[in-house]
């Protein structure tokens, strides 16, 4: 069988049940190969067809914040000073590149989050 563009719904789900198929593939053997093409084009369909649903970023920041137990007062070195840090959370600011930045770097954000749209 060739291995075509996946371009439908039924091309991906057909993708899907061979790739199970080949899972037990060597690596350099001829079905090992076939597995890495087809996993490549259901990760490109993917990419194009059922995108993250990515929080926004201040449901990001907060999350986060919940997650290591951090106050507003945590986030003045990646935010700015206390009023600042309270206009972003009340998305009455927006982020900066470089509050992206340092959001992600220093508390491990995922950027795409970040750089979502607010709602």
């Amino acid at each position: 069988m060739d291995i075509k563009p996946i371009k439908t719904t039924e091309d991906y789900q057909s993708a899907l049940k061979e790739i199970e198929s080949l899972m037990m593939a060597e690596p350099g053997t001829s079905e090992g190969d076939r597995l890495d093409v087809l996993v490549t084009l259901v990760e490109d369909y993917e990419r194009r067809h059922c995108p993250l649903d990515l929080p926004d970023p201040v449901a990001a920041i907060q999350f986060r914040m919940e997650q290591e137990g951090l106050s507003a007062k945590d986030l003045e070195p990646m935010i700015g000073k206390r009023n600042r840090v309270y206009e972003v959370l009340n998305r009455k600011r927006p982020l900066t590149l470089k509050m992206i930045w340092r959001l992600h770097q220093m508390l491990g954000i995922p950027a795409e989050s970040l750089i979502k749209q607010p709602l």
